[in-house]
């Protein structure tokens, strides 16, 4: 029984130390045809019965105990064989990727959604946002455009196949969703992409960009509508242009107007960006159509509000000297690295 709890320990230790080559030789040394233990079992014959029965037991139970220590060591040598050669094959694949391309940016068109978005915010302005999918009402009937009205030739969209549905014409559907989730006051302006079925050219696109503005509260009057253009204009393009209103008409404004900017290329003198006219039109605006107010439940007696949509393409081309609008699109690295 001595010889037996030997064994045990000296297999243990070598079995410690061994690598994974000499581990097979450890356990041919103790669990082998000629091994230590084996030899024991053996030899039982020479004694009694019950001597018989406790050391078998025991070298039994010493047997299974150096077989589990010999699996657990193959076990551990091969993960570290793994391990080791994992480390000599291994490839940092993402210096190389990192490296090897340059820096990106924002699209400039997002880029001038952020711009405008950060001028409005200043001056006390929220930003929402509204599904580019709309349904009918939303795109025209809550803004006053009736299904029969021909201002609905102007904004011919895209229709979802078997449905009332439609790819949005412009973001002032947004305020309708807007209006109908909070009372007055509401200042919000609402950016994102909007959809016309139209033949793409040089100034037109049936995909581009809108950003469309709200306000609507107690004593509301164009002269505010007029001081946050102006301050916008002045913010973002520069202190040192102009901005002019002429009479237009809009379905969702009444009384509508044109703001036209300064041409900030010739200073008002005239050149080919501004046909010479020293004026270039910027967007459109006017003041919430009472029908819009009573779509949502507001009460024009008691409320009123202004509203203003700005092309974002046309934007970025003034404010970059850009003259076709495709370029944004094309996704022409040449033309996009100069942002």
């Amino acid at each position: 029984m001595n010889n037996i709890e030997q064994i045990i320990k000296e297999a243990f230790e070598k079995i410690e130390n061994a690598d994974s080559v000499s581990i097979e030789a450890v356990r041919l040394e103790y669990l082998g045809k000629s091994g230590a233990l084996t030899s024991i079992l053996k030899s039982l014959s020479q004694y009694s019965i019950e001597e018989k029965k406790q050391i078998g037991a025991r070298a039994n139970r010493a047997k299974v105990l150096i077989e589990e220590a010999i699996e657990i060591k193959k076990e551990k040598l091969k993960k570290c064989a793994l391990d080791e050669r994992l480390a000599k094959e291994k490839q940092d694949f993402s210096s190389s990727f990192y490296f090897n391309f340059s820096k990106g940016s924002l699209h400039p068109v997002l880029q001038t959604i952020e711009s405008i978005g950060a001028v409005f915010k200043s001056l006390g302005f929220d930003v929402a946002e509204g599904p580019e999918i709309e349904t009918d009402r939303y795109n025209f009937e809550a803004l006053n455009i009736a299904s029969d009205h021909p201002a609905r030739d102007t904004q011919d969209t895209f229709y979802l196949e078997g449905t009332n549905n439609l790819l949005r014409t412009h973001t002032s559907p947004g305020q309708i969703r807007v209006m109908e989730k909070q009372n007055p006051p509401v200042k919000v302006i609402v950016p994102g992409r909007v959809y016309r079925n139209e033949a793409s050219d040089a100034s037109h696109s049936s995909t581009f960009h809108q950003i469309e503005g709200l306000c609507v509260g107690g004593n509301i009057t164009f002269a505010d509508l007029k001081s946050v253009l102006t301050s916008f204009a002045h913010k973002f393009f520069g202190r040192d242009l102009n901005i002019r209103f002429r009479p237009s008409h809009f379905q969702f404004t009444e009384p509508s107007a044109e703001a036209d900017m300064q041409c900030f290329f010739c200073k008002g003198k005239g050149c080919r960006v501004c046909k010479n006219s020293g004026w270039i039109e910027t967007l459109g605006c006017g003041m919430v159509h009472p029908n819009v107010l009573k779509a949502v439940n507001y009460d024009p007696e008691k409320y009123s509000g202004y509203a203003f949509g700005i092309g974002v393409e046309r934007i970025a081309m003034l404010k970059r000297g850009i003259d076709d609008i495709r370029l944004f699109y094309e996704n022409d690295l040449r033309f996009l690295k100069q942002f």
